[in-house]
């Protein structure tokens, strides 16, 4: 299984960015804010990581692009976390589930970066998911991004650009992150789930969209059983069995740390987009589709995904937002 993103010395698929971004280092136009953008699990933070690493040991030399050696002394500092040059904010609260960055966390980024770096060379921040950040938060950043520091570097990440302030957004530099192809995904679940069946690595890289970071969260969370609990309500759509949606209500919430409901949310409107797609396309598509315009079908993968997220930053009954949720799909 690879590391953290701080320690992890594998790239899959983004060689290109790799080179880009070391390239722009190398020629002196080097940008004081990048951000990040691809699905969640498709390997931002490991990139961003990966940036920070080479250019705090001094862009050395390497036959892959960015790559520092895991027995450097700069790689095992920022793998611990002890660099002095470095530092990482991630969503976390406390609970086991990441949703948010704290603004007082937010507020300590400008007073870092514009410390003299230890090491002569560069201060560096890591955003991770930075969409968790609330708008007090993401103010708190402006200042840093209109008036950066000499030698100061913000890299932030994120699966929902949208969510981000317009003047963050027009302040970074882009890059688009985008899903592995299915046959390098079939071959990194076959190295990193080697006790699983062939059939079921492969159900695994079919949802998880090209993204390996996300393959090895369903494959250690459930993600198998929650895909079958998603199958198995669309088959009954458009008229579910009212006693089966609360057996499946109880049995989402009972996971206290909500991983089972968010996970279950996220596949469910996989499934809907899919689906939504190909009817757009003039693809065969589900039965269930029929039971509405296909503009509704759209605006419920919405709702969806605005209802976890609510439920899950305003600590609401997922019981209750999973019964709301999937009665909203039912035929009316």
């Amino acid at each position: 299984m690879p590391p953290e993103p701080p320690g992890n010395p594998l790239l899959f698929g983004h060689e290109a960015a790799a080179r880009m971004l070391a390239a722009t280092a190398g020629d002196g136009r080097l940008h004081h804010a990048w951000l990040f953008t691809g699905p969640l699990g498709v390997g931002k933070a490991t990139l961003a990581y990966r940036f920070a690493r080479w250019l705090l040991a001094g862009r050395p030399e390497a036959a892959e692009p960015l790559a520092l050696a895991q027995d450097n002394t700069v790689f095992r500092r920022v793998a611990a976390g002890t660099h002095a040059d470095l530092k990482g904010l991630a969503p976390t609260s406390g609970s086991g589930v990441k949703l948010m960055i704290r603004v007082d966390e937010v507020r300590q980024v400008p007073r870092f970066l514009g410390l003299t770096a230890a090491e002569g060379g560069w201060r560096i921040v890591v955003v991770e998911q930075a969409e968790a950040m609330n708008a007090e938060a993401q103010n708190a950043l402006l200042k840093t991004l209109e008036e950066p520091p000499a030698r100061a570097l913000l890299l932030l990440t994120t699966s929902a650009p949208d969510r981000l302030l317009p003047t963050i957004r027009s302040r970074c530099r882009r890059i688009d992150l985008f899903p592995l192809a299915e046959a390098e995904m079939l071959g990194l679940a076959e190295e990193w789930l080697p006790d699983l069946s062939a059939q079921q690595r492969a159900v695994l890289t079919e949802i998880s969209a090209g993204a390996p970071g996300r393959l090895l969260r369903l494959a250690e969370g459930d993600g198998l059983a929650l895909h079958e609990q998603v199958q198995g309500f669309l088959a009954e759509l458009p008229r579910p069995d009212p006693r089966r949606l609360h057996q499946l209500a109880d049995a989402l919430a009972a996971k206290r740390d909500g991983t089972a409901f968010v996970t279950f949310v996220e596949l469910l409107r996989d499934r809907l987009g899919t689906a939504i797609r190909q009817a757009a396309r003039g693809i065969p598509a589900p039965s269930f589709l029929s039971a509405r315009p296909l503009a509704e079908w759209a605006t419920l993968w919405d709702t969806l995904g605005h209802l976890a997220i609510e439920t899950e930053a305003l600590n609401l009954d997922r019981k209750q937002a999973v019964l709301s949720g999937l009665s909203q799909l039912a035929s009316r």
